[in-house]
C-alpha cells in the first residue's frame, strides 16, 4: 500500500477502509429503507436526526455557529447539491434499481471530478490519469451494457447519474471552502439540516407518509443516520487531517468493490461477470486519476 499512496501508515489504512465500507454500504441500507418507506419523508428525517445529532455534538465539543462565508457556502451548496439532489434523487431510484448499480453510478464521482478538473479548470492530468479516466468509463460502460439489456429500469439508472452529477458539480464549486477555519463537524450538521429542509417540500406535495413497519425497516434507518450519516464522516475528516485530501480521496476506488459485495451479501443481489470485470476496470481507473492528481 505505501506503494500506492506513499507515506500511508496502518492506522491510516484501516482509516481509508472503514470509510469506503461504511460510504458504500449506505446503498444498501437505502434499498431497505425504500422498499418499506416513501423515499423522500424517510431520507428528511434521516437528514433531520443525522443533522440535529451532529450539531449537538459539534456545540458540546465547542465548535462555533460562526462560520466563514466559504463555509456558509459549503453549507448551502452541499446541502442543496450533495444532500437533497444527490442522496434524494438516488432514494428514489433505488425504488426500482438495485443498490449495486446505484453504488456503482455514485462512484463514478472522482473520475467526473478528474474529468471537469482536466478539461473545465485546466489542471494538469498525466498521461496515467488520462488512462485511468478512459478505463473507469470503460467498465462503467460493460456494467451498463449488461444492466440495460437485462432490462434495468432506465428512469431509475436516469435519476442515479443526475445524482452522480449534481454531486459532482457541488464538489467543484465548493472545493477547499468547507475546511477553511474549522467546524467541520458543525458544518457537516449544518449541511444535513438543510437537506432535510429542501426535502421536506417534495415530499409533502409528491408521496403519501405511508410505512410497512418492520425490524429491518427500524436497523436499516437507525443504520443510515448513524454510520454513514455520522460515523463515516468522523472517520472521512479523521482520515483528511491524518493523510491529507488528496490520498485520502484514493479509497474511492474501493466503492465499487464494497458496494456490490455489500448488496450482494446482505440482499442477494446477483452478479454477473460482466459486473465483476466492470468493477475491477473502475477500480484501477478511480485509483489511477487518484495517483495521477495526487503526483
Amino acid at each position: 500500500m505505501d506503494r500506492v499512496m506513499p507515506g500511508l501508515d496502518w492506522r491510516g489504512l484501516a482509516m481509508g477502509i472503514g470509510f469506503a465500507l461504511m460510504w458504500s454500504s449506505a446503498f444498501t441500507s437505502a434499498r431497505m429503507i425504500v422498499m418499506d418507506a416513501p423515499p423522500l419523508y424517510a431520507l428528511s428525517l434521516r437528514f433531520l436526526l443525522s443533522g440535529l445529532i451532529g450539531v449537538a455534538i459539534a456545540r458540546a465539543l465547542g465548535q462555533s455557529w460562526h462560520l466563514t462565508r466559504g463555509q456558509w457556502r459549503a453549507v448551502v451548496v452541499f446541502g442543496i447539491a450533495q444532500n437533497a439532489l444527490y442522496l434524494g434523487l438516488n432514494f428514489v431510484a433505488m425504488q426500482t434499481v438495485e443498490a449495486s448499480l446505484a453504488a456503482i453510478i455514485a462512484s463514478t464521482m472522482p473520475l467526473l471530478v478528474g474529468l471537469a478538473s482536466w478539461l473545465i479548470l485546466r489542471e494538469r492530468l498525466r498521461p496515467l490519469g488520462v488512462a485511468g479516466l478512459a478505463a473507469g468509463f470503460v467498465g462503467v460502460g460493460l456494467i451498463m451494457g449488461a444492466r440495460l439489456g437485462g432490462g434495468v429500469d432506465v428512469l431509475g439508472v436516469a435519476l442515479c447519474v443526475l445524482g452522480v452529477v449534481s454531486l459532482t458539480v457541488a464538489t467543484m464549486a465548493v472545493r477547499g471552502a468547507s475546511g477553511a477555519g474549522g467546524n467541520l463537524l458543525m458544518i457537516v450538521g449544518m449541511q444535513m439540516l438543510v437537506g432535510a429542509l429542501v426535502l421536506i417540500v417534495p415530499a409533502m406535495a409528491l408521496e403519501v407518509p405511508e410505512v410497512r413497519w418492520s425490524w429491518r425497516l427500524a436497523g436499516a434507518f437507525a443504520y443510515t443516520v448513524l454510520v454513514p450519516g455520522l460515523a463515516a464522516t468522523w472517520v472521512w475528516f479523521a482520515l483528511v487531517g491524518r493523510i491529507g485530501a488528496g490520498r485520502a480521496a484514493s479509497f474511492h476506488f474501493l466503492n465499487p468493490f464494497f458496494g456490490v459485495a455489500v448488496a450482494a451479501l446482505l440482499l442477494g443481489e446477483a452478479l454477473g461477470p460482466w459486473d465483476v470485470a466492470g468493477v475491477l476496470v473502475i477500480m484501477a481507473g478511480i485509483l489511477a486519476v487518484q495517483r495521477a492528481r495526487l503526483a
